[in-house]
Formats: structure tokens, C-alpha cells, sequence
């Protein structure tokens, strides 16, 4: 079980996924909750904590609390996406985000699709250092990953869990989707609506996807990618559909992916060389011009492979 927690991963996935879960951060200040903000116009005796809320305990929201909380947030979080100061940054970005996340669902409405990001965020302080492209391994790295891997599919199996838990055998045979379509379904979704049971048969296939949602971990790695690959046009579809996009888990569920072979900079580098115009340097014989040739990056490795140290030179 140790052996498979810490199975250990390239650098460069980590430094990658630590670069997108911050950059994120960032984005939701400004693009998803916003309206957090809004929160101080609301009397006080409305705020009702959660229970960390109530336990550490916080102080009730104020215009220059929540102010204070929104600048350090984004300049920190995008800080952060560097990969400088992993731990201290990291570990300033995890408590004023969890701050945040705390303001926002403590007025009556609580989220679930935070949890893999609040998680991604706890642990991502542990994986130490890392550098983009980097193929060496880590463990501290592949825990981090893992543990975040085992919040988005929690997310998935308690949501079945909570569905039959509250809503019971009506949950799959009601009219849930048929409400949600109702309330802020698109043209799409009015089309599908028309087929007599589909809106059923969705909801048994939801909470069955749900509930076998674990088997993920059990999958050979090719089929582990194409199952994540099915998770993400199950929300493509919910978007199309009821417009509810879940983006704070589907950052989070980037953690199954090869993130290090993702790597713009560096295609950006490559495609501004490549359409760079040649220098022309004197011939041989100076007689005229001739091209210099551009030089190719040398390859980089991709996927999991180590590079290789210390091989003769002969064969």
C-alpha cells in the first residue's frame, strides 16, 4: 500500500501540475467566485461557519478582511506558479484559499467539487522542488499526486453515496435531471429531454459511473487515461446540458495525466526559432552570402523515460 502511495513520478509532471493548480487559483479569484467578494454586503448574522469555521475559530467576514484575503491570494498564487519557495508559498497559498473557500460556503450553500483542489493544495507544499521537463523521479511527488487522485474520486463515489444516502431510490427513478434542465438547461438539453426515459436511464448511469468511479486505480495505465478521458466528457456533456462545469475538480483530476509532456514554453520557443529569419554570413570563398543553417533543440525525453547516465561511448 506504501509502495503504491509513493509510487514515484517525473519531476516535470509535478512542476507541471503545481503550475496549473496555481494559475487556477488565481483564475477562480477573478473568473469563478467573484461573488465571494459580495459576501461583506450580507448582515453578519447570516454567516453561519462550517465546522473548521467554528473550530480554528474565524473571525466573521469584513470588507477589508475579505479584500486583504483577494489581493494576497492572486499575487501569491501566481508567485506560486513559478516554483519558487515551494513550501512557504505553497503552504500561504493552501491557508488563504481554504479562507476563502470557508467565506464562500458558509452561507448556506457548500460545493463539492473544491474538495480535489483543497487537497491538491494541502499537498502539493510536500512534493519539494521541481523543474519543468525534469524526467528524474520522486516519491514525495507521486504522493502528492496520489493523495489528490484519491480526493477526486472520493468526490465521485461520496456524491452516489450522498445521492442515495438523502435522495434514496427516488434520486434515480425522480425528475432531478428534469429540474435541473427545468432551471438552467440549454437547447441541447431540451432536445434530450424529449426522449421518453432517457432522463431515467442518465440518472442510473450517473450514480453507476459514480459508484464505480474506484476502478480507475485498478486499470492498466493506457485504460486508466482513457477512463480519465471519460470522466472529462461526462462534464463536457454537463456543461452542454445544465451548464454546471465542476472546473475546480477538473483541474484537480489533471493529476492522472502526463503533465510533463505538456510543455508550451518550450513549443513556443521552438515555433518562434523556427519562423525566426536566417542571418546571412559571408560564403567560403567570399564570393556571397550564405545561410546558416538554425540549429534543432536536441530532443527532449517524453513520458516517463530517465535518461540514461554513464552509458561507453563504443559500442
Amino acid at each position: 500500500m506504501t509502495r503504491w502511495l509513493t509510487e514515484a513520478v517525473p519531476r516535470g509532471r509535478v512542476a507541471a501540475f503545481r503550475t496549473l493548480i496555481y494559475l487556477f487559483v488565481a483564475a477562480d479569484l477573478v473568473i469563478f467566485t467573484p461573488w465571494v467578494r459580495t459576501r461583506v454586503s450580507v448582515p453578519g448574522d447570516l454567516y453561519q461557519p462550517l465546522l473548521i469555521g467554528r473550530a480554528l475559530p474565524l473571525p466573521t467576514p469584513t470588507e477589508t478582511l475579505v479584500t486583504v484575503i483577494f489581493w494576497s491570494l492572486l499575487a501569491l498564487a501566481l508567485l506560486a506558479a513559478t516554483g519558487r519557495a515551494p513550501r512557504l508559498l505553497g503552504w500561504a497559498v493552501c491557508a488563504l484559499y481554504l479562507e476563502w473557500m470557508i467565506i464562500a460556503m458558509s452561507y448556506g450553500k457548500v460545493d463539492h467539487d473544491r474538495f480535489g483542489l483543497l487537497v491538491a493544495l494541502a499537498v502539493l507544499p510536500t512534493a519539494g522542488r521541481a523543474r519543468h521537463g525534469d524526467a528524474t523521479r520522486t516519491e514525495a511527488g507521486g504522493w502528492a499526486l496520489r493523495v489528490t487522485q484519491i480526493a477526486v474520486i472520493c468526490t465521485y463515489f461520496l456524491a452516489a453515496f450522498a445521492k442515495l444516502r438523502f435522495g434514496g431510490l427516488d434520486w434515480l427513478t425522480g425528475s432531478v435531471l428534469a429540474r435541473a434542465i427545468i432551471r438552467r438547461g440549454t437547447d441541447l438539453a431540451d432536445l434530450i429531454a424529449q426522449v421518453p426515459y432517457l432522463l431515467i436511464v442518465a440518472q442510473f448511469g450517473i450514480v453507476a459511473f459514480e459508484l464505480l468511479s474506484p476502478v480507475v486505480f485498478f486499470l492498466p495505465p493506457r485504460w486508466r487515461l482513457a477512463m480519465v478521458g471519460f470522466f472529462y466528457s461526462f462534464h463536457a456533456v454537463t456543461i452542454a446540458t445544465i451548464t454546471i462545469s465542476f472546473a475546480p475538480h477538473l483541474a484537480a483530476m489533471t493529476s492522472f495525466l502526463p503533465l510533463e509532456r505538456v510543455r508550451p514554453l518550450v513549443w513556443a520557443r521552438r515555433l518562434v526559432g523556427r519562423n525566426a529569419p536566417r542571418r546571412d554570413v559571408p560564403g567560403p570563398s567570399g564570393d556571397g552570402p550564405a545561410v546558416e543553417p538554425a540549429s534543432d533543440p536536441a530532443p527532449e525525453p517524453l513520458g516517463d523515460q530517465v535518461p540514461v547516465v554513464g552509458r561507453p561511448a563504443g559500442p
